[in-house]
């Protein structure tokens, strides 16, 4: 089999509203499509959200760097992920987002091939309740307390709160979220790298009588040897995020003994492949797993979906994104249902995608 055509579509999508992290406020997902087409009739899609702050690309970047990508793999065997995948680094350093599209279209087309649902081609069952938490973004505090009233009522069993602007803010929003809320529904809190150490280790212990399942990212990604004195010094479990991108990561951080969960995006390792071997690591170290995302659609997140069900070792999911878009696109992929409930699509491959219409109405290119 051979890649005979690849096409490229940026793929902007309007929020219902802002999105708001430490790291700064978006309207839109940015996104990026990749389609690979082969001379057996087989098509894959993939799909990227590049978050500058995080990964150092955007839509725009991304667009420029596929075409390096998709001449370089023009012609090559779909089916051989780990040769294409060595390709695309050998073609450029970095740029994980936009390689993380062709992988997951790569394995679409390999999944299909071998008429599995991608999950099986990936040696994992079907066997376990998907159920993504809804995010809390960060700001005024009332807004922060109606907008976890709502997800409550909404039934989602599981909150996330975007925190990290300030330590002491961070502690009355908690506090004041739960008092609203009331004990029962685990609250997952994420910093984004917002705190230094003392204070991740002052706001942590303040705030752990408040169940909260765990903390990702407290401090700057570049100050991961201090993670560990954080996990020592807090009841509350540590989850790395920013400072772990690939296998190669996961590796130095399981050697530091610098927390105790890892979230795997795939964003961030550059797809499915290296995904793959963080999860290796993470099973040998026993370490929890969350598979989580940036502001992928419902393309995206199937693929993490699909990822899910690959090991004993992923409890947590984070899947909220898709339905946060003001318009979803999308034919097939993962559907969401009550309580946060997520199912994937039981047919081979990704089994979700865009038609051709809508695709016609996006920005993009072609190398064949």
């Amino acid at each position: 089999m051979q890649i005979t055509q690849i096409e490229v579509y940026q793929f902007p999508v309007k929020l219902k509203k802002a999105f708001v992290i430490s790291l700064g406020s978006f309207e839109y997902a940015e996104n990026v499509v990749v389609v690979i087409r082969t001379n057996e009739g087989l098509s894959g899609f993939g799909e990227c959200s590049p978050f500058m702050p995080i990964n150092g690309e955007s839509m725009e970047t991304c667009y420029v760097v596929a075409n390096y990508l998709a001449k370089a793999l023009l012609g090559k065997n779909p089916l051989d992920i780990e040769t294409c995948s060595e390709i695309m680094d050998r073609t450029i350093f970095g740029n994980s987002s936009i390689k993380s599209a062709f992988d997951i279209a790569l394995y679409d087309i390999a999944s299909q091939q071998a008429g599995l649902p991608l999950y099986a081609f990936l040696g994992g069952q079907n066997n376990k309740v998907l159920k993504t938490d809804y995010t809390v973004s960060l700001g005024d505090l009332e807004q922060m307390i109606s907008d976890a009233q709502t997800i409550r009522e909404c039934g989602f069993e599981v909150i996330k709160v975007k925190l990290g602007d300030n330590p002491n803010k961070d502690i009355l929003r908690v506090k004041s979220i739960r008092t609203q809320i009331g004990d029962e529904i685990p609250l997952r809190i994420d910093a984004n790298q917002g705190w230094d150490v003392e204070s991740a280790i002052r706001v942590l212990n303040e705030l752990a009588p408040y169940n909260i399942q765990f903390c990702e990212e407290p401090i700057p990604r570049w100050n991961f040897m201090e993670l560990s004195r954080i996990k020592n010094s807090v009841p509350v479990m540590i989850m790395a995020d920013e400072s772990c991108c690939d296998h190669h990561d996961a590796k130095r951080l399981i050697e530091l003994e610098a927390a105790q969960s890892f979230n795997i995006k795939l964003g961030k390792s550059s797809g499915i492949f290296k995904a793959q071997k963080i999860i290796q690591l993470a099973e040998k170290a026993n370490l929890q797993l969350q598979i989580g995302g940036f502001l992928e659609s419902r393309i995206g997140f199937t693929a993490s979906a699909h990822l899910a069900l690959t090991s004993d070792q992923v409890l947590f999911c984070d899947f909220d994104t898709p339905m946060m878009f003001s318009e979803d696109p999308v034919l097939g992929g993962i559907q969401y249902g009550k309580n946060g409930l997520v199912t994937i699509p039981e047919v081979p491959g990704l089994g979700a995608s865009l038609d051709s219409s809508y695709l016609k109405r996006l920005t993009g290119f072609v190398i064949r």
